[in-house]
């Protein structure tokens, strides 16, 4: 009995399982990785940890396939893996990385890759990637207003532009379509008033 008593108080006094604090303590006593944690690239901070195809889909107009692309011709440039962290490369590589991501096609990639083929301006094949994405499109719906097409009237007037139908979506979009109950009660108001009001008593005749 009294070993019994004592299992109990030594199980009661025994630490608990603490996963993080032993995770630390291992993180703590491993060797230290020499990493930058932030990697800046066409302007655009990445995070040093990811490998280098998947921090670069951070940049604006890079998606999955591109940074694959991308990671190809990386590791024909410079020998190096493109799966390797990002934040470990050196600085030279970083800045090979930074040429091939803005200008792709100097380095091989398929035309069929790129986001805006052949540009309204151009003729020519490009990829645009942050601002000058931002800029092309704001560029490409003010051409459409201007020339009047019915793409550039919907998206002047803040309506889906392909066909999309509008009578139980896009409810929040262009302008108030159907009756409101403010103005219902707005055009019920004079007659609800004139109703409120006491007929005039009549005077007797002389």
């Amino acid at each position: 009995m009294a070993e019994d008593k004592k299992d109990k108080k030594d199980f009661k006094n025994k630490p608990k399982f603490n996963p993080n604090k032993q995770a630390q303590e291992k993180h703590d006593a491993g060797p230290k990785e020499d990493i930058n944690f932030i990697v800046r690239v066409a302007n655009v901070d990445l995070n040093g940890t990811k490998p280098i195809f998947m921090a670069i889909t951070k940049i604006k107009g890079i998606g999955l396939r591109t940074a694959k692309s991308i990671g190809t011709v990386y590791e024909k440039e410079t020998g190096k893996s493109s799966v390797e962290k990002i934040g470990k490369i050196m600085e030279e590589d970083v800045r090979k990385l930074e040429k091939i991501v803005q200008q792709p096609q100097e380095y091989g990639i398929p035309g069929w890759s790129v986001n805006r083929r052949r540009d309204f301006v151009t003729g020519t094949d490009r990829h645009l990637i942050t601002s000058d994405l931002d800029f092309a499109l704001r560029q490409d719906i003010q051409r459409l207003s201007e020339i009047k097409t019915y793409r550039g009237f919907r998206h002047t007037w803040g309506l889906p532009v392909r066909g999309q139908s509008t009578k139980s979506t896009h409810r929040g979009k262009g302008g108030v379509v159907g009756v409101t109950k403010k103005d219902v009660k707005a055009a019920a108001a004079p007659a609800a008033a004139a109703a409120a009001k006491p007929a005039p008593a009549k005077g007797k005749g002389k």
